[in-house]
């Protein structure tokens, strides 16, 4: 089995639903940015602090601070047995960054594995995606209805539509995912790392081909 593995594609492609289905099926440490900054900051690590004195004044992780923490999640025990990256690397500087670090905690990248979807479908999919404000939980106006309107089938709490989900940000969300993450694509086919899959079949099809291709 393939583990160790990127996993990529534009916003609204499905990354976090297939990373929670790997998850659970191949029992893999999913690893986004978000909860690694949470995670550190939660824990009060130097470079959780870090990170948290940027935050706190609304600007940007430096990349040397974001790469110190993905090599300390990484290095920890849980990650041993593979691990799920969503989110990182964003930028070549980064992936580059990356390619060192799994040479020296010795957990080699297996495979990047890319998720294609098409804008006017990714327009759909992030206009119509829902939030759970107590838990998080995702849902869909069309694909993913919650039994209640407006409520959580988990636990009750209601959702909402986050500000960056509608046509207007999902522009500028591509543009710079074109501009600073695309180019990470050819870098790692020419690793020989890359696999595509199409994410229009649908989330179940989808995670049936991505699991069966890591199973190999």
């Amino acid at each position: 089995m393939k583990k160790n593995i990127i996993l990529m594609g534009p916003p609204g492609a499905g990354k976090g639903t297939l990373a929670k289905q790997l998850k659970e099926a191949l029992h893999l440490v999913h690893i986004s940015t978000g909860d690694m900054f949470r995670d550190a900051i939660k824990a009060k690590t130097e470079l959780g602090n870090l990170a948290a004195s940027y935050i706190n004044r609304g600007d940007l992780v430096p990349d040397d601070v974001t790469i110190g923490l993905v090599k300390e999640r990484l290095s920890q025990p849980d990650c041993e047995a593979g691990f799920l990256l969503d989110g990182f690397p964003r930028t070549l500087p980064q992936a580059e960054a990356l390619e060192e670090i799994a040479k020296q905690i010795s957990r080699p990248i297996e495979v990047v594995v890319n998720l294609d979807c098409d804008n006017e479908e990714l327009v759909r999919r992030i206009s119509g995606r829902r939030v759970c404000k107590n838990c998080g939980a995702p849902y869909h106006v069309v694909t993913m209805k919650p039994k209640a309107e407006g409520v959580c089938d988990l636990c009750g709490g209601p959702l909402y539509q986050r500000k960056d989900d509608n046509e207007e940000a999902l522009k500028v969300r591509l543009e710079h995912y074109v501009a600073e993450t695309k180019p990470l694509l050819d870098y790692y086919e020419k690793l020989g790392l890359l696999e595509s899959f199409d994410s229009l079949v649908g989330k179940e099809q989808l995670f049936d081909e991505v699991k069966n291709f890591l199973n190999k």
